[in-house]
């Protein structure tokens, strides 16, 4: 089968309120329609994950991310920097979330956390079916992340509606999450990419007008 073919049938999956075990650039993730309220309710199931904490997200552009974030024109004009400078890649943006967003993806909050993974894998699936997917780490809530293939069948091949290998291995750590507002932005989890450094990026290109 070949790699388009694997990811169209695995978008209608996911159109079908399917729930898939994908590998991203950082971690094997749980990828299901962002939107779908039943999709996600298998998500957590299949994670045992705290009804409390919200999903993140996984969008193959800005233009997607706008399904799910509704933002000040000066919020939009941080995070579009921030999204030219770091998507694809390891930053994580929370951002204000449109209303009527299911209550499991944001687990009743007005934030939503989103990103553009750099593998081909999520890109290919958040593009075919054309919205967000979640992209919440691919493991049972409190146990370490998967980065083995054969690891990932062991736990959540009965939980799951299938596992996509394609494409390359996770290289292992976590984004960088930043909140952003129309005030600037805030470290809210440090990973692969320093804080230090996406700090710089804005005060290279001046401040929001």
């Amino acid at each position: 089968m070949n790699f388009q073919t694997e990811i169209n049938r695995a978008a209608e999956t996911l159109a079908q309120g399917g729930v898939l075990a994908i590998p991203t650039d950082t971690l094997y993730g749980l990828a299901a329609d962002a939107l779908s309220p039943d999709a996600l309710d298998r998500v957590y199931a299949a994670k045992g994950r705290p009804a409390d904490m919200p999903l993140p997200v996984l969008v193959s552009g800005w233009e997607q991310a706008l399904q799910v974030v509704s933002v000040s024109p000066e919020a939009e004009l941080l995070a579009g920097r921030l999204a030219e400078a770091y998507w694809p890649g390891s930053l994580t943006m929370v951002l204000p979330a449109i209303p009527g967003l299911p209550e499991r993806l944001t687990a009743g909050r007005d934030t939503v956390a989103v990103r553009m993974p750099d593998h081909p894998v999520p890109l290919a699936l958040a593009t075919a079916l054309g919205r967000p997917i979640t992209g919440t780490s691919a493991n049972r809530s409190g146990e370490p992340d998967i980065t083995d293939p054969d690891e990932l069948r062991r736990v959540l091949a009965p939980r799951v509606d299938g596992i996509i290998v394609s494409g390359p291995k996770p290289v292992g750590g976590a984004s960088t999450i930043v909140a952003v507002s129309s005030d600037g932005i805030s470290l809210l989890r440090e990973g692969v990419l320093p804080y230090e450094r996406v700090l710089a990026t804005l005060e290279t290109v001046g401040p929001v007008d």
